[in-house]
């Protein structure tokens, strides 16, 4: 019974990672390679800052925690660009790093996901980690599509 629970929750999981990112594909339709770099007001992220901080954030907690690679995030470095990828670029970006973290939320067992793991000063355990991402990135996505429709 345990197992399949945490086979529905990965599956669930892994169904709203892939929502949102159909939503920023379709948000990327919509804007130019200039655009991607725009800020909506002095207090907010341009779209490719926050393509870069959720790739960061996807790196750090599912890629390097969850996979058991080293972490090599550069946080700072995500929203201090304010140039440098295009758009193709920066959803191929996202692309990649979203498969690859979706091949190893596909290979977790229960022992991975009740095992705890330190990420960011934080003590979470996978589950803790796979709600984080799927929340983070779809939190991302909304202020994109707020930020693009304004």
């Amino acid at each position: 019974m345990i197992e399949l629970i945490s086979r529905e929750f990965i599956e669930q999981s892994i169904f709203r990672i892939d929502e949102s990112t159909k939503r920023i594909e379709k948000c990327f339709q919509e804007v130019d390679d200039a655009e991607i770099w725009l800020s909506p007001n002095e207090n907010s992220n341009s779209i490719g800052n926050l393509v870069l901080h959720l790739c960061g954030n996807i790196r750090q907690y599912i890629i390097s925690a969850l996979g058991k690679n080293e972490d090599v995030r550069e946080r700072d470095r995500e929203f201090s660009a304010k140039k440098g990828y295009t758009k193709t670029e920066l959803l191929n970006k996202l692309s990649v790093t979203i498969n690859e973290a979706i091949e190893i939320i596909k290979k977790c067992r229960e022992k991975d996901l009740a095992k705890i793991y330190s990420v960011q000063g934080f003590s979470l355990s996978g589950v803790g980690i796979i709600i984080h991402v799927t929340e983070h990135y779809s939190y991302h996505t909304g202020q994109m599509l707020f930020g693009q429709n304004n």
